[in-house]
């Protein structure tokens, strides 16, 4: 005689639905929220190391991104930190940001770029200091 078999307390689990067809896949909606209906349709010149800076306090129509894309701006910050910080990706970042210098809200520009090799007479005198040292 076999020994009494026991029952599973919790069901098998269910095999994974098949995977949806690519025309039936769901978007994002949090994305399209945040971009607005008419988001995208404008293009600036932003990329990953553009410094953006708060012009205004955040108006009381803002959006909760926004008003935080405003107070992260008291200070210059370039777009990657940006993105960082509001865990948001960087095509949303432009769309925000663009709507945001649009209305005047921030001012952009372009990092400062040091030069790619220093003077040499500067190195001169700098090295002949420490050789006095």
């Amino acid at each position: 005689m076999s020994p009494p078999q026991r029952q599973r307390r919790y069901p098998k689990e269910q095999p994974p639905p098949p995977p949806a067809k690519p025309g039936n896949q769901k978007k994002p909606e949090r994305l399209f929220v945040v971009a607005g209906p008419d988001g995208g349709e404008r293009d600036a010149d932003i990329d990953l190391v553009t410094l953006i800076v708060a012009r205004a306090d955040p108006p009381p129509s803002a959006t909760p991104e926004q008003s935080a894309l405003l107070r992260l701006c008291a200070a210059p910050l370039s777009v990657a930190e940006l993105s960082a910080y509001l865990n948001l990706p960087f095509s949303m970042m432009t769309v925000l940001l663009t709507d945001m210098l649009t209305a005047g809200l921030v001012t952009a520009r372009a990092p400062i770029v040091r030069q790619a090799v220093a003077d040499r007479s500067i190195l001169e005198a700098v090295m002949h200091g420490l050789q006095k040292l």
